[in-house]
């Protein structure tokens, strides 16, 4: 019995409007708990694939059928089986997801954030499956990428549909997460990719040094560059038209970042503090913050994309609330969430020191990104 297919980009609608959406997840328990697919308006019910080989007639009354049902697993195989099961018990309004989790985990929405001074503009691209954020600043037919994924692709389409060329491709710091696209697009557009020397002892390939003395020119656009070391040593911010402070993985809207993911906490929370309390504090509370991450649904804004003013963040962010300094640190090095998913083998992919193929570069990524102290 044929199933509607329904892709990733369709469900992040559903997030980003919060439409009614009840989910069930075929996967594992464990992938189940460590990651899953979250909204305002979404239920969800876990029941693993296998126990449901015979039939649908254990769960088959925990289906509502007043909202549409969405049937998910890793790859889509196994949601694809079970969603025709279910059609077949009598439940009318059911879908598979195409290319299951995986694309989920990376699909790209792309949503302005703001204009430039000059008439140029914003982009945010959000990653909304991984909790990803990258950036175009698009400036009189060119463009600058900041912190981009692994597939490149939509970065390429997007500027081509602006009528910009990529000048730039920029890594705020060593990601550990996710593996950087940065590379990727100088290969493809020629771009000049920026990375933190700091982060990059240990890289084997060419790259521009990211440092304050960095002359980044983009069409009629500032463009300055900020060391704010805390969650790497090389840690950098980007300061663009006075007005939009990409802040990488120091600072998110209900977070701030972990200084623990090359086994530094100690020595990298005082520098995590001082851009934090010192450095950012001496900056205009006006400024827009643009971070490289989200944690939680809960972050996004009515049209999908992550963004605070900086002044507002100094009053509602608990990470920039601990006074004492023996309390913050404490805070930062302590009871912290589990590291992300293969994080070493990441962070060694975007050091060059090994080249895994594009199968294995997806299953590395898979689940949250775990970049913020809580």
């Amino acid at each position: 019995m044929s199933v509607q297919e329904i892709t990733a980009k369709t469900i992040a609608d559903f997030v980003i409007k919060k439409k009614k959406l009840f989910i069930l997840d075929v996967r594992n328990e464990s992938d189940f708990n460590d990651w899953k697919i979250e909204g305002k308006s979404i239920q969800i019910l876990n029941k693993p694939y296998f126990d449901m080989l015979e039939g649908v007639d254990e769960i088959i009354d925990e289906i509502p059928r007043d909202i549409p049902i969405l049937v998910v697993c890793a790859k889509e195989g196994s949601s694809k089986f079970v969603a025709e099961m279910l059609k077949e018990s009598g439940i009318k309004d059911v879908m598979y997801l195409k290319g299951g989790m995986k694309a989920w985990s990376d699909h790209l929405e792309p949503i302005k954030v703001g204009d430039l001074s000059n008439g140029g503009s914003v982009y945010q691209f959000v990653r909304i499956g991984k909790g990803c954020l990258s950036y175009m600043i698009a400036s009189e037919g060119e463009a600058i990428v900041i912190d981009a994924g692994r597939t490149i692709e939509p970065f390429i389409t997007f500027a081509k549909e602006k009528g910009v060329t990529i000048k730039h491709a920029i890594d705020t710091h060593l990601h550990a997460d996710h593996i950087s696209g940065g590379r990727k697009l100088r290969e493809e557009t020629g771009a000049a990719y920026w990375l933190p020397p700091k982060d990059a002892e240990e890289v084997v390939f060419e790259f521009n040094g990211l440092t304050e003395t960095s002359n980044l020119k983009l069409n009629g656009t500032q463009i300055d560059i900020i060391y704010s070391p805390g969650h790497t040593i090389g840690s950098t911010s980007i300061l663009v038209d006075n007005e939009y402070l990409l802040t990488g993985d120091i600072l998110f809207v209900q977070s701030i970042g972990r200084p623990d993911l090359a086994g530094r906490a100690g020595d990298w929370a005082s520098h995590l503090r001082e851009t934090l309390y010192s450095r950012y504090k001496e900056m205009s509370e006006n400024l827009m913050v643009l971070p490289a991450h989200f944690s939680h649904i809960t972050e996004l804004g009515t049209d999908g994309s992550v963004s605070e003013k900086l002044g507002v963040l100094f009053t509602q962010n608990d990470g920039l609330q601990i006074e004492d300094e023996s309390d913050f640190h404490k805070r930062v090095s302590e009871n912290l969430p589990p590291q992300p998913n293969s994080f070493q083998e990441i962070r060694k992919t975007n050091m060059g020191k090994i080249n895994p193929n594009e199968d294995e570069q997806q299953e590395m990524e898979i689940g949250p990104n775990r970049c913020a102290i809580n």
